[in-house]
């Protein structure tokens, strides 16, 4: 009988569909590294979230080890060169939370055209500033989209009832422009965006891609908000950029850095905190009751159709 070694939080519903495969599943949300790699060898299939870091040094370990399914959307936890070198297959599930994102994403925006965040500050504190919280409506404005995989069409489909215009941009994808998105080129981007959004996954090309450079060749000031990596954003030139009004405001729902509580006490999370027009939330973008069910039934269905497709035997 096939092993799988779940070392994460899971909706139970996998556990239960897994093993109504003939799969034996062992539970360990709480292991530690050290451990999980005491007993891999024993596993050909195993279950993780960010948090835990599938490397070489881990899989040297793992003989036996078949597949990797993480419980989301990024892989950047993986060795997926070693993986791959390996044999390992390697799944994850942005079908299962790409909803949860985009409507994240959504809410960041409409917060800071709003001025939501601040208003409501203010009047808990006894102000009463109307004419200072005037904010801005969406048609008017252009969105681009950097990252057109699951969650950057999903923004982009629950944008069209606002009846903005949309800017997509994806080096790796096409053909996604119809109806009100538009398939656009970086340059275009930066000519047209007054608000930009990231769905874009962690990589060595995309690490702090937004940077002092890449500000300033926006045309207009602009709003970003970020739902996919912390690191993407370096982030003491977002506080740069917003010191010198290139951009507005910001959503973040990821940090360079979220290792806390340490991360509260470092000099750009300090100065990050006192701008009123950055919105902060604890990387739950994709954490919803939803999602939490739907990435399981997602995950389940591709270690099944694995080993459907390949024919192998539980």
């Amino acid at each position: 009988m096939k092993k799988v070694l779940i070392v994460t939080d899971v909706h139970p519903i996998l556990i239960t569909q897994l093993e109504e495969f003939g799969l034996e599943v062992q539970y360990s949300p709480k292991i530690t590294k050290p451990e999980a790699m005491a007993i891999l060898g024993d596993f050909h299939g195993i279950v993780v979230r960010t948090q835990f870091p599938i490397d070489r040094e881990l899989l040297s370990m793992a003989g036996k080890l078949e597949w990797i399914g993480r419980a989301g959307a990024g892989l950047d936890n993986i060795d997926l060169e070693y993986a791959e070198e390996r044999g390992i297959a390697c799944f994850n599930a942005p079908e299962g939370n790409r909803d949860a994102v985009a409507e994240h994403a959504l809410g960041m925006i409409l917060a800071l055209a709003n001025k939501i965040t601040k208003a409501d500050k203010e009047v808990r504190e006894g102000t009463w500033d109307r004419e200072g919280n005037r904010g801005f409506e969406i048609s008017a404005k252009q969105i681009g989209i950097i990252g057109l995989g699951n969650t950057g069409k999903t923004l982009a489909k629950k944008l069209e009832g606002f009846d903005c215009p949309i800017w997509g941009y994806d080096k790796y994808v096409s053909g996604y422009g119809k109806g009100k998105i538009k398939e656009a080129s970086l340059e275009e981007l930066f000519r047209e965006a007054d608000i930009l959004s990231l769905h874009i996954p962690l990589t060595p090309e995309t690490k702090s891609l937004i940077n002092k450079s890449f500000i300033e060749k926006f045309k207009k000031p602009i709003y970003i908000i970020n739902t996919s990596r912390g690191e993407i954003i370096h982030t003491d030139h977002l506080i740069w950029g917003l010191k010198e009004g290139k951009i507005l405001g910001a959503g973040l729902d990821v940090l360079e850095n979220e290792k806390f509580p340490k991360t509260s006490s470092l000099p750009w999370f300090q100065e990050l905190i006192t701008i009123n027009s950055v919105i902060l939330s604890p990387h739950v973008a994709g954490w919803t009751v939803e999602s939490y069910y739907k990435i399981s039934t997602v995950l389940s269905e591709k270690i099944r159709n694995f080993y459907i497709a390949e024919g192998i035997k539980i």
